[in-house]
């Protein structure tokens, strides 16, 4: 089972977090809520956030700021905007410096928000697990090479035209679990 979503409200007017999170109470989400973007940097510091959603016009530090700091700190949290002004500046500069996934106009629908914070939270999941396959690709690829070097009358690796991999035994054809029986064999004898 996996660990809950973590959503981090950030809003100088703990009335507007309070009521997002009565609008999203329904959705498996753990809030947690900040006043002001420095109070939320040290919630980041010691909590693990999956979603940031940050005001913009707030005292001391705008939104647009705050979340320019979680990209550079936190990459692999999402970061989301709320404005209760319409500018374009605004959502230029929010996009640009702190890179949202989202910039939602107050008040805003929470069910555009739910929808929102999910389909944001299974693209990141699906970024992870295309990281975790590219990384064992690698590894495969580089171990296959290096066995391939030291056990080149055995194993020629060739690819084809779209680069798969294309395994062959001399010109012969090798059953699969032959193939198999034979690498073992051979990385238990080094």
């Amino acid at each position: 089972m996996s660990a809950p979503t973590v959503v981090l409200l950030v809003d100088d007017e703990p009335f507007v977090t309070e009521a997002l999170k009565r609008a999203l109470r329904r959705e498996p989400y753990v809030f947690l809520t900040a006043t002001s973007g420095e109070e939320a940097h040290d919630i980041l510091k010691g909590e693990h956030v999956d979603v940031v959603i940050s005001d913009e016009q707030m005292p001391g530090m705008s939104g647009a700021e705050f979340l320019s700091i979680v990209r550079r700190q936190f990459p692999r949290t999402i970061r989301m905007i709320l404005s209760g002004q319409a500018s374009l500046d605004a959502a230029v500069r929010a996009i640009n410096e702190g890179g949202v996934h989202r910039f939602f106009l107050k008040p805003c629908n929470p069910t555009d928000l739910a929808i929102t914070i999910r389909h944001a939270m299974e693209h990141q999941r699906l970024q992870e697990q295309s990281r975790r396959l590219l990384i064992g690709f690698q590894r495969q690829a580089a171990l296959l090479a290096r066995f391939n070097d030291r056990e080149s009358a055995l194993l020629r690796v060739d690819t084809d035209e779209q680069g798969a991999v294309v395994v062959n035994d001399s010109d012969e054809e090798l059953d699969v679990n032959e193939l198999l029986i034979q690498i073992e064999s051979a990385m238990l004898k080094r």
